[in-house]
């Protein structure tokens, strides 16, 4: 009995330790595994992913899956992360170079592959408080951060009126353009994107700003 117990106990041991020694999935295959995550999210939508559609696209067990993600909620996450890439805050010169290089091209506004993505979660958004939470902090939290030193660098310019709403007129782009997709069925494209600066973000945001150069034939 005694070797017996003495056998099991060092079977558990060995288990345990080889539950938590198993090797993490990283590298081009977790990469492998992102990109599979996002193709299911965009032909499927979130409440439709499940980590089996994922493993079968990544050619990769459920089992791989569960090494490194406990859920469907933050394998999104990550991989919406993953393709994010760095934040870059343009710096053009002006108020209006800036917004065109921010929303327009990879990752803005006219990236069909993210704006597909992004329509896939907006039930998820509305139905899941913990995806919801982490979505608005780690994928659109960061977004907004750019648009707003935009602005304020702007402001500091003297383009912007320091009384405008800032923290308004950083969500309004992307506002108007995915309001007049996702309810009008209009598809947004660069020249779009540019009326919507010139026509309603530029003049709300410099409404009773002197302008920069009556400011400098004043000091003149």
């Amino acid at each position: 009995m005694s070797t017996s117990t003495e056998h099991s106990g060092t079977s558990a041991a060995s288990g345990t330790v080889a539950a938590h020694t198993r090797p993490r999935v990283e590298g081009v295959r977790e990469q492998e595994i992102l990109d599979a995550t996002l193709d299911v999210l965009a032909e499927l939508g979130y409440d439709r992913l499940t980590m089996d559609a994922v493993a079968t696209r990544a050619k990769a067990s459920k089992a791989t899956l569960y090494r490194r993600w406990n859920d469907k909620a933050s394998l999104v996450i990550d991989a919406l992360l993953s393709h994010k890439g760095p934040l870059i805050v343009p710096d053009t010169g002006t108020l209006r170079g800036d917004l065109v290089a921010s929303f327009c091209g990879m990752g803005g506004l006219t990236d069909h592959q993210q704006i597909a993505v992004f329509a896939s979660l907006l039930t998820a958004v509305a139905r899941d408080a913990d995806f919801a939470l982490a979505f608005r902090r780690d994928f659109i939290g960061p977004k907004v951060g750019v648009a707003l030193q935009i602005f304020e660098r702007a402001r500091d310019r003297g383009e912007v009126n320091p009384d405008v709403d800032l923290d308004l007129l950083a969500t309004a782009v992307p506002g108007i353009v995915l309001h007049r997709l996702f309810l009008l069925g209009h598809t947004p494209d660069e020249a779009v994107i540019a009326r919507v600066i010139d026509q309603i973000i530029i003049p709300a945001a410099t409404f009773g700003a002197p302008h920069p150069l009556a400011a400098q034939k004043e000091d003149t």
